[in-house]
């Protein structure tokens, strides 16, 4: 299968480039960084030009588009500002669909789990209440709605907490975490913000298995099936690896200042099952990592 990677250098996108370059075609598309986009077929390009991203799918010709390319950050900080957030994370997506509409290709886009209420209690399903208040939410959330108002060739995945070891250049909470505890330096970890964290390497396995997939017009939560704090994580990571849980300090998201309060968006992965989709359990993946 021919499949186009937009985000390729990126923390998922790197780990989506190992995993479907065994049994695909794929061709990645970087930025400013390559990661490991140079081992692979790619092209540097800026999703947010028109040109460049036309001239790729004219020539390429995907069957499936895996749309990963975004900005993340959910604090609104510089460089960016959010016209930046809106013309990466909304105009480009709504180009990208219009794209995969005129060349006949399925778009699997990676959404966010942050775009649900975070008041409203824990395992949401797909139909709970919507409410986004960061940039990257809200951005994330309209790129969703260019995607339906487009076409019906879609898969939107509302992605949980992704964790696991940062490839080249990218580094997430996960790498901080681990370098800390394995150092025996002490770590700040929130304890009051809940989510069904999913690691990269079960994401990247799973995504290889819905790119095969004979459905498309969904909206599906995208996690794994437990229900942590970042702290509780940590306390797992301590347990599977022998590290000191006394490194560990509960903080809250209070502590941090303009950061947006999303208490709980730990999600029901119920429709994710009924694809025959089944992630490994936190616990199960940390051994995997470590």
């Amino acid at each position: 299968m021919k499949i186009l990677i937009t985000g390729g250098s990126g923390l998922l996108g790197q780990y989506l480039n190992n995993f479907l370059s065994k049994s695909n075609e794929i061709l990645s598309i970087y930025n400013s960084k390559t990661g490991n986009c140079t081992d692979y077929n790619s092209v540097r390009g800026n999703i947010t030009d028109n040109n460049i991203i036309r001239e790729i799918f004219e020539s390429f010709r995907p069957e499936v588009v895996i749309h990963t390319a975004a900005i993340t950050n959910p604090l609104l900080v510089k460089p960016f500002t959010e016209q930046d957030y809106y013309s990466t994370n909304t105009e480009a997506t709504k180009r990208i669909a219009e794209l995969c509409e005129q060349f006949n290709s399925k778009l699997i886009y990676l959404s966010t789990d942050l775009v649900y209420s975070g008041k409203e209690g824990s395992m949401l399903n797909e139909d709970a209440l919507i409410r986004p208040i960061s940039i990257y939410a809200k951005t994330k959330l309209k790129g969703e709605a260019k995607i339906k108002e487009t076409f019906d060739n879609y898969l939107i995945l509302r992605t949980a907490l992704l964790f696991g070891f940062g490839l080249n250049h990218t580094k997430s909470f996960f790498d901080t975490m681990f370098n800390n505890l394995s150092q025996n330096i002490p770590i700040n970890l929130f304890a009051d913000q809940f989510r069904t964290p999913l690691s990269l390497i079960e994401a990247s396995r799973m995504i290889s298995e819905i790119v095969f997939l004979d459905i498309n017009f969904e909206t599906i939560n995208f996690a794994g099936v437990d229900r942590v704090s970042r702290f509780e994580l940590g306390e797992l990571l301590c347990e599977v690896s022998g590290f000191n849980k006394n490194l560990l300090n509960k903080i809250s998201m209070k502590e941090i200042p303009n950061y947006p309060q999303v208490e709980d968006v730990s999600l029901s992965t119920d429709k994710l099952l009924s694809f025959g989709i089944k992630s490994n359990s936190v616990e199960e993946s940390l051994i995997e990592l470590v």
